[in-house]
């Protein structure tokens, strides 16, 4: 059985190139087919790409996440188009909203946010979304601006009344949970997890973050994400291949793999 980790901050595991190619192996030692690298902001994006563009189970995301905009850059919209011509670039983000942190006026957060949705379209490509205590805005703007490809909720962590909300209006945004799925106290996630369509649900990593409850105490590294997808099957009542198929099916359909 293989998986797909649909989001995982190697060059924030560690900063080494040799370090993050074995990363990268020893996932893919633990039936990790896919990993979907992402840099929160650009300046970093060029050095991960080329320390891991020999690691065949790697695939690329380009983006400007919410904590950088008070600072993209000021060609930020043809780094993103130079780095989606590179072989195994195959999303637009992270990007989204984040009012947790005080990352700029919301103003500016929506402004680049909506910016990235519109190249998403433009260039074809999914766009994985970053909601932190901004749910309300993040599905208004989604309720017109959803590129044909679709998105992710990466690290979901709204509620299962929400979660309704995303299915009535679109047909195209999936759900990813990551290691938090799994504690205890995560109860809203467990309800929205059980609730949900199977074949709309990913999983990912979020590694270095969001270690799975298993691995309490240890630094998150994607060969971790098996855990999170069997405690899915666990928490659906399912049967594990079957669950386990699935999410992996669901990622290569979003990202078109």
């Amino acid at each position: 059985m293989n998986f797909f980790d649909t989001h995982a901050h190697i060059g924030l595991i560690n900063e080494d190139p040799i370090e993050q190619l074995i990363i990268a192996q020893e996932a893919k030692q633990e039936s990790i087919s896919h990993i979907i690298s992402v840099t929160n902001n650009l300046s970093d994006f060029e050095q991960v790409y080329n320390n891991l563009k020999t690691a065949s189970n790697v695939y690329f995301a380009i983006g400007v996440s919410p904590s950088e905009v008070k600072h993209p850059g000021r060609d930020w919209k043809q780094v993103i188009y130079d780095g989606i011509q590179k072989d195994r670039v195959i999303a637009i983000g992270e990007t989204g909203l984040d009012y947790y942190k005080k990352f700029g006026d919301k103003s500016s957060q929506v402004e680049l946010f909506i910016a990235q949705l519109e190249l998403a379209q433009t260039y074809n490509l999914p766009v994985i979304i970053h909601n932190r205590t901004a749910g309300k805005d993040i599905l208004d703007i989604l309720s017109d601006r959803v590129p044909d490809r679709g998105g992710v909720l990466h690290c979901y962590s709204e509620d299962w009344a929400y979660a309704e909300q995303v299915l009535e209006q679109h047909d195209n945004i999936y759900f990813s949970f990551a290691g938090n799925v799994t504690y205890r106290n995560a109860k809203n996630l467990h309800e929205t997890v059980m609730n949900l369509p199977l074949d709309r649900i990913v999983i990912e990593s979020e590694a270095p973050f969001m270690i799975p409850a298993e691995f309490k105490g240890k630094r998150n590294r994607p060969l971790y994400l098996p855990s999170t997808a069997r405690f899915i099957a666990e928490l659906r009542e399912e049967d594990d291949e079957t669950v386990l198929q699935a999410l992996h099916d669901n990622a290569c359909r979003l990202f078109g793999l």
